[in-house]
């Protein structure tokens, strides 16, 4: 499906589909933003090609999950960044590759399913953006699915204080497998994070090179995005350490905990072994023990084995070990 908004010379928005672009054609001065979207693969080669597209970038754009980039050709920027299709909360998302071709008075989208961001921009919103310049509405498509990302991780932040605030109450296995989880998303979510990051800074090295598609008048917007990112990574990886604390510490207590039933089932065996021991010795099937004809015997063998053991039992009480 192809979309596309035309900004014409009056500062009017049009909508509708392949007509516009060669309306574009033939009207320099207006700027034409081209959604490319569940297109096929050979027919949008012809669509890139037709608009001038390295076979580079193309050949980045159509690659399974190639990891986001950003860089500058003649004519065109092309960005490559990891967009959401659907949200399903707890930290769970279906991304989508999205692909942007920003040029000095067009700008091209293609991605395989909808994207969250691109719909919420292909309205007046986005017209207002497509005013300023195509790189403008480029970095608020990515600017947006930001913001996706980061209200998922500020609902995550309350869902994670309920937790620790749980697990100081006393944690189990079911909350420490729910913990684990969260952290395995997490370092998913990282990993995207440190690639966008990489776009943000180098954004802000082409805005200090000054080209026709980016130049100083968006430092801001520029800005921003870099921020955003940041405080997403910056965001992800405490979420990452608290979650990590959490297991660090459970294991911790579950340990302490073992090692204290070890201790006393370690002090109830060397209790028990010699006690065990002198059972043993006077249990043998030997026709000649001399303690066995002892009148009293057995009440002082009982009376030595008492002694033994409580002579371990204040050992091991000194020592506290009990």
């Amino acid at each position: 499906m192809i979309k596309c908004m035309l900004l014409q010379s009056d500062n009017t928005c049009r909508y509708g589909n392949e007509e516009l672009i060669e309306l574009w054609k033939v009207q320099p001065e207006t700027t034409l933003w081209v959604d490319l979207e569940s297109h096929n693969k050979a027919d949008e080669l012809l669509i890139l090609q037709q608009f001038g597209c390295h076979a580079l970038a193309i050949t980045d754009l159509h690659r399974e999950r190639h990891p986001p980039k950003i860089e500058l050709f003649d004519d065109y920027i092309f960005m490559l960044y990891r967009g959401i299709y659907e949200c399903q909360g707890d930290l769970q998302f279906k991304h989508l590759q999205i692909g942007m071709f920003v040029g000095t008075n067009i700008l091209i989208t293609s991605h395989e399913q909808k994207s969250i961001s691109i719909d919420k921009l292909f309205t007046g919103e986005g017209e207002k953006y497509l005013t300023k310049s195509p790189i403008t509405l480029a970095l608020r498509v990515f600017h947006n699915s930001c913001g996706v990302y980061l209200e998922e991780l500020f609902e995550f932040e309350e869902k994670l204080e309920l937790l620790e605030d749980q697990f100081q109450l006393g944690g189990d296995d079911k909350m420490m497998q729910e913990i684990t989880l969260y952290r395995s998303r997490l370092i998913k979510l990282k990993r995207i994070f440190n690639y966008h990051s990489n776009i943000g800074a180098e954004l802000k090295l082409l805005v200090a090179d000054e080209t026709d598609i980016i130049n100083q008048a968006e430092m801001h917007t520029v800005t921003d995005v870099h921020e955003r990112i940041e405080r997403l990574l910056s965001l992800s990886q405490m979420h990452y350490d608290i979650c990590s604390d959490l297991i660090n510490g459970y294991l911790s207590v579950a340990s302490h905990q073992l090692n204290a039933t070890m201790r006393v089932l370690t002090v109830i065996t060397a209790i028990f072994i010699p006690l065990g021991f002198l059972a043993g010795l006077y249990g043998m099937n030997f026709e000649y023990i001399p303690e066995l004809k002892v009148v009293n015997g057995y009440y002082y063998l009982l009376t030595v084995m008492a002694l033994i053991a409580l002579s371990l039992i204040i050992l091991f009480k000194k020592k506290r070990w009990l």
